[in-house]
């Protein structure tokens, strides 16, 4: 199985690295900079499950690329997805499957019209890993999970190929019968954790610790869900009560990626993760006020963004 994976920063490094290390048959698509790197140093990655070097990984560019793949892993960010697609796009042939990383829900429907629905696969991923300042993967946590599926359900026997040979990179990954309640499950958990750490510009634990910050966070989480059951996927009582756990954590250090990108002054996916949730929920009639907050304060940071940058 030949599989392609788009881009070798934090999240594909590691699971194409992953699968590398294995014996499995990856190839990255990159730019010309990353090809560089990966040329003179190799693809390096540090975790506290073990640390591993993979010596002159197999690359191409975008202006290279003509061979079709059996699987494409695709985790860019969703301001990137437009770019992404053109770059990756003469890898798909018709047989294969495109399995997106990416959170929330936009990015299937881009993926749909260009591709063809039959060609994507629902997949999610969980795993605290970045890029150090020298361009080496850094895996912050042992958590790590891949999971990816049939969006009607159904097990196929692609997806149980994919399960095969992604399984030798022992990284968690699980083949699901529920892959879009699973996706809107993470949807849920992650909506509620950036509108909250990005608003308060905080951490869980400190916004836990200040007035009225538990309740906040909870009434967040209670708008994220409420919006995901209008939608018909209303997340299970165990999920809901591992996330209110870990949203309202004492001393929790834990902030959202976005949070993180806000602090560094980059783009944040505002629309695609804030944006359209708080569109669904209102468009379902679901009061959804905190979110509204939330996605405006996101707004208005790209605009201050967009004119210190010009």
């Amino acid at each position: 199985m030949r599989i392609l994976v788009v881009g070798a920063g934090a999240i594909g490094g590691y699971f194409g690295g992953r699968m590398l290390q294995a014996g499995c048959d990856v190839t990255f698509l990159v730019r010309p900079r990353r090809a560089a790197e990966l040329a003179a140093t190799g693809l390096v990655i540090k975790s506290p499950l073990g640390d591993v070097t993979l010596k002159n990984p197999a690359t191409v560019q975008a202006d290279q690329l003509g061979e079709k793949f059996d699987v494409v892993l695709l985790s860019c960010k969703a301001f990137d997805l437009d770019d992404a697609i053109k770059s990756f796009a003469p890898a798909v042939g018709p047989q294969t499957a495109v399995i997106p990383l990416l959170n929330g829900m936009r990015h299937l429907d881009a993926l749909d019209a260009k591709f063809g629905p039959e060609r994507i696969l629902g997949g999610l991923c969980a795993i605290a890993v970045t890029l150090n300042e020298t361009r080496e993967i850094v895996h912050l946590q042992p958590m790590q999970s891949l999971t990816f599926g049939e969006r009607d359900g159904k097990q196929s026997d692609r997806v149980r190929a994919i399960a095969d040979t992604m399984g030798k990179g022992n990284f968690g990954s699980k083949a699901s019968n529920e892959i879009i309640h699973e996706m809107w499950e993470k949807w849920v958990f992650l909506a509620s954790l950036a509108a909250s750490t990005c608003l308060m510009r905080a951490s869980v634990g400190h916004i836990v610790a200040s007035p009225g910050g538990r309740d906040f966070i909870l009434g967040m989480l209670d708008e994220c869900s409420a919006v995901a059951s209008a939608e018909g996927h209303a997340p299970g009582t165990p999920f809901l009560k591992r996330i209110s756990g870990m949203l309202t954590a004492e001393g929790s250090p834990m902030t959202a990626s976005m949070f993180r990108d806000i602090k560094a002054g980059a783009p944040v996916e505002a629309d695609h993760v804030i944006g359209d949730l708080t569109a669904r929920g209102e468009a379902a009639k679901v009061p959804v006020p905190k979110l509204r907050t939330a996605y405006t304060h996101l707004k208005a940071y790209e605009k201050t963004r967009d004119e210190v940058a010009r």
